[in-house]
């Protein structure tokens, strides 16, 4: 615990003018972001007698060891700044909303030849128009049907379309004129983007306009005697209602706004949202935070603002945004609000009518979220304490393992071998902290000596950075410690991208050479260093053999209070080193459930990376080998001859007439494929046809 006055800025230091500061511990990590109007001001609250003190803020200032500032010319710059900060650092002082679920949009790829209509969640991509959020997927989807008979907007996905271009038949939605068949050329791609832009435009809440346009077609068709046409343009008005009524008339005016609500208590809080739009609720989310730091309710509103502003920009952010109490600086936040939409934003509390009794409803939905969540969280933290508990009593650990790291082996018949490390902290996974090895020190089978092979390389990084900040201090007596400076680890293949577990369909690059080696410890930028935190329990997946390896590793490297455990799949038993019988944990103990889960997930998380690479080697091609030739020149290959097997038929001349290559790539290009022979064709031993791909290799 550190004493604020070791680090105190002396007087006349800090500057009276606004301003973004950061506290770091001992270890340079940034733990607390915040802002000021008067940075000297803020800054000396932290300063005063710890007993008068929040003891949140307490706890943070003790736990601080230096603290910095950056002066701005302007609050709306203070407040840009913090929120760049927070996302960066995510310091651990910091309130920071969680999704209690991934909430699921209306979204329209306006950014595609052919727009088209579908169901998304997660991060929200430029060029796509999006509407919700909603609270379940089924909701959209009912939506979007009713919506398809006026607006009939390709829905289908990449693949189905190419299929049905390449066949000339469109596919089912197609014939039952419930989707414009673009596809098949039955539109023009300007009229199937102009029915994604009335799509669009009637989701934003513009609907009178095409329902009075139906209406009056209807009126004129039945007039000429055309009655089939007319039922028809009467039942697509019908259904244009029908979508209307889901989402029921909540402010008479047609106001655009969002509604927040904050339900809190001493340790938690719930932030509950509605967007109205056309004077509907459009959608709904809600977040859920615990009080790390000491804040109120003007507070909590304005980190709500952040996240919920921080990265939208236009129609996105209303023209008005209801709170049920103001920023300490609202006007600063307003103008903030006003330079994301591009237009004047009104942020204010709701004091009559009909947006307070809407209001009222948001905050009812917020108490109740907030007490659904303490339900769940009470149960669950109760369950874990117990798991964490029963662990250190059957391991004989001296304390709760707080930080539990997992590794697994994964390889296919001995190629493609990789580790995992999965990390688990009070109980829960920390994906962000998840890492990923390529087995490096040997080719083949061996998972005693691929496990030796990661706890070494893993813990090298942990000594590395302790001997860089000057914790480490080598072990006097003799043994099998090392004597000298810790070696530097290997550079390429430890370390996940970013830091965060890789996506399913993401491209390996740990086995390209690291220029810039990203993956080091980095000096005083306060972000999480990777390997810089030991855990209480190393738990390997596998029986003695492996817990033998690790410990080894351990010993190897002189690291004596670390405790070491396998699990061994066929049995669920425990191994400790050097004992021979196994730790047997009852089937119904919520310890032996908490090691199961992190077994699982370091299995999952290997093969995941295993299968990656595994695909990547065998998606190869012979235009791998052209030196200089990058992806986009690729594709454009691809696509002008149609495939490799075109490709490789075709000139020198021929291939030069691809934009952007050069009769020197070319000649590479044709170098590398005349290298490379197609493999032989495969065989149907039942017809004896010869099935071929479009490069000439079995199929």
């Amino acid at each position: 615990m550190a004493d604020p006055s070791s680090y105190r800025p002396k007087p006349g230091q800090i500057p009276d003018s606004p301003g973004v500061y950061k506290f770091r511990d001992e270890h340079r990590r940034v733990i607390y972001v915040g802002k000021a109007k008067n940075l000297r001001q803020r800054l000396a609250n932290y300063f005063q007698d710890l007993a008068g003190l929040h003891p949140r803020t307490r706890t943070m200032v003790t736990t601080a060891a230096s603290v910095e500032w950056t002066v701005v010319s302007t609050e709306v710059e203070a407040l840009q700044l913090e929120y760049s900060w927070i996302k960066e650092y995510d310091p651990r002082f910091n309130v920071k909303y969680r999704d209690d679920k991934s909430y699921p949009y209306l979204a329209v790829t306006l950014d595609e030849e052919f727009p088209r209509v579908q169901v998304m969640r997660g991060a929200k991509k430029k060029g796509v128009r999006y509407f919700g959020p909603y609270g379940h997927a089924w909701a959209i989807r009912e939506t979007v049907d009713l919506m398809l008979r006026v607006f009939p907007v390709r829905t289908c996905s990449a693949g189905v379309f190419k299929n049905a271009a390449r066949t000339g038949r469109p596919c089912l939605l197609g014939y039952i004129g419930k989707c414009s068949a673009p596809c098949v050329g039955r539109v023009t791609p300007e009229e199937h983007r102009e029915l994604a832009e009335d799509f669009c435009d009637f989701m934003a809440g513009r609907t009178g306009t095409y329902i009075r346009r139906l209406e009056k077609d209807m009126m004129l068709a039945a007039e000429d005697m055309e009655y089939e046409r007319a039922a028809r343009l009467r039942d697509d008005a019908e259904a244009l209602k029908r979508a209307m009524e889901k989402s029921a008339v909540v402010l008479a005016d047609a106001t655009d706004a969002d509604l927040i609500a904050v339900a809190e208590d001493e340790l938690e809080a719930a932030v509950q949202i509605f967007h109205v739009r056309g004077g509907r609720v459009r959608g709904q989310r809600g977040w859920v935070t615990d009080k790390v730091e000491a804040v109120d309710t003007a507070g909590l509103v304005e980190h709500a603002l952040q996240q919920l502003y921080g990265e939208e920009t236009g129609d996105s952010v209303p023209k008005e945004v209801l709170v049920p109490a103001l920023p300490e600086d609202p006007e600063a936040v307003s103008q903030w609000l006003a330079g994301r939409r591009g237009s004047q934003v009104s942020l204010r509390i709701p004091q009559r009518g009909d947006k307070k009794d809407l209001m009222v409803t948001v905050q009812r939905n917020a108490q109740q979220a907030l007490g659904l969540h303490k339900t769940k969280r009470a149960s669950d933290l109760t369950t874990r304490s117990r798991a964490l508990e029963e662990i250190a009593e059957a391991l004989g650990l001296d304390t709760a393992p707080l930080r539990i790291e997992c590794y697994d082996i994964s390889h296919l018949q001995g190629d493609d071998v990789v580790a995992s490390m999965v990390v688990f902290e009070d109980g829960l996974a920390r994906k962000s902290e998840y890492r990923r090895f390529q087995i490096k020190g040997f080719e083949g089978q061996d998972d005693v000596r691929s496990m030796h092979e990661v706890i070494g390389r893993r813990f090298k990084r942990y000594l590395q950075e302790k001997e860089r900040t000057g914790e480490w201090e080598e072990p006097q007596e003799s043994g099998p410690a090392p004597t000298g400076p810790v070696p530097a680890p290997e550079p390429a293949g430890d370390a996940g991208p970013g830091g965060s577990e890789p996506r399913e369909d993401q491209p390996d690059q740990s086995d390209q050479p690291d220029q810039s080696r990203e993956d080091e410890p980095r000096e005083d930028d306060g972000r999480p260093k990777r390997f810089a935190y030991p855990p209480q329990l190393v738990v390997v997946d596998g029986g003695q053999p492996q817990v033998a390896a690790a410990k080894r590793a351990l010993d190897e490297l002189g690291i004596d209070d670390i405790a070491v455990c396998g699990l061994a799949k066929r049995l669920e038993e425990v191994w400790l080193p050097d004992d021979d019988d196994p730790v047997v944990l009852p089937r119904s103990s919520e310890g032996l459930y908490l090691l199961q889960r992190v077994r699982d997930e370091a299995h999952r998380f290997a093969i995941t990376y295993q299968r990656a690479k595994r695909a990547k080697r065998i998606r190869s091609s012979p235009l791998d080998a052209v030196a200089g030739l990058g992806e986009t020149r690729k594709q454009a290959l691809i696509k002008h001859f149609g495939s490799v097997k075109k490709l490789r038929q075709a000139t020198i001349d021929e291939i030069c007439q691809v934009p952007g290559i050069g009769r020197r790539t070319a000649e590479s290009v044709a170098a590398a494929l005349a290298s490379t022979a197609p493999a032989a064709p495969a065989v149907n031993t039942a017809t004896g046809e010869i099935i071929e791909d479009d490069d000439g290799g079995t199929s």
